[in-house]
């Protein structure tokens, strides 16, 4: 698909809205401060809002983090609206606000999203992140320093430093370029990547110590129920991170990560490293994601939402071992 120019379809336009899912990752945090960022520097007579949920503070060092509207303060319909790596169903509160818009422009990755849900479609799927699609639509005359970090916290948020299976060589030389601006990408790295607190830390060894192998090993799951959080005084941003880190353990293929947000509700994690497309897993049970990178939310109690979605897992990895034994 061809890149559209951001500038020329905001062009005109009195009042623009950005947004994106519900539950912000560092992707989708990264692109909507691109966005706003750039639409501020090119259009300063517009009236330009960025709604979503508040990010997680260590997204902080990205400028235009305090501009971020979580009220969704918006009284009037918008002359544009902008909805970044997501489609409408999971905007949250945005999601009146983008129908009711005048101009509807989305810009994903996701395959669950191929089509596009605005009147302006930017949708690459396998593409490694939104954030390397907003490089793409802006004016590279307007791009500077704050501009450059914010893309690159994106990209780097959803590719895992460069590790997982979607970086390309593009992803890379995107990544050069973008460091050429000067910004402190080490420790940009390290602060919104690997930094942990305390209690995050101890809430990864509770994670860790309690996890479950099962299926000869393929596959480990953890989870963290409403009474842990409680008692760290610990939010779901506390949570970050744990995923990735049950799926490097040796010899496992999917890894599972669970915690409580309601009675009998659970919002799931799943990772891979090799075979299991985690998206399909995710999509049967309404969620979404990436091959190797997705999540839903599952009602029921935790064996039951085990159950689950282990079923669907133990049909890939048996399929994948099938094949493999047709091949021999």
């Amino acid at each position: 698909m061809e890149a559209i120019n951001l500038l020329n379809e905001c062009r005109g336009a009195q009042s623009i809205v950005i947004s994106s899912h519900i539950r912000p990752d560092g992707d989708c945090v990264g692109s909507c401060l691109a966005v706003y960022l750039f639409l501020k520097k090119t259009m300063p007579e517009a009236d330009i809002k960025i709604c979503m949920e508040k990010p997680a503070q260590i997204f902080s060092c990205i400028k235009g983090y305090e501009d971020i509207d979580s009220e969704y303060n918006v009284t009037a319909e918008p002359d544009v609206f902008i909805a970044l790596d997501c489609e409408k169903t999971r905007l949250g509160d945005g999601e009146k606000i983008f129908d009711g818009a005048k101009k509807r422009i989305n810009i994903d990755h996701h395959v669950s999203n191929e089509q596009g849900c605005g009147d302006v479609n930017y949708i690459v799927p396998h593409c490694s992140s939104t954030a390397e699609l907003i490089y793409d639509v802006l004016d590279k005359e307007y791009m500077d320093e704050d501009i450059a970090k914010a893309i690159y916290i994106g990209i780097i948020h959803d590719t895992g430093i460069f590790q997982y299976s979607n970086t390309s060589p593009r992803t890379l030389r995107i990544a050069a370029e973008l460091i050429e601006y000067g910004f402190d990408f080490p420790r940009l790295i390290d602060e919104t990547f690997y930094e942990k607190t305390y209690v995050q830390n101890q809430l990864l060894g509770r994670a860790l110590l309690e996890s479950i192998v099962f299926m000869d090993g393929k596959c480990i799951v953890s989870s963290i129920d409403q009474k842990t959080l409680d008692f760290y005084n610990a939010t779901s941003d506390d949570l970050d991170g744990i995923v990735n880190q049950l799926r490097i353990i040796k010899g496992v293929e999917c890894a599972i990560f669970m915690y409580q947000t309601g009675n009998l509700e659970y919002k799931v994690s799943l990772r891979s490293c090799n075979y299991v497309d985690v998206s399909k897993v995710a999509s049967y049970f309404g969620g979404g994601g990436h091959v190797r990178a997705a999540g839903c939310s599952m009602n029921g109690t935790f064996y039951d939402v085990i159950n689950n979605i282990s079923a669907q897992i133990e049909r890939q990895i048996v399929e994948h071992e099938q094949n493999q034994d047709q091949e021999e």
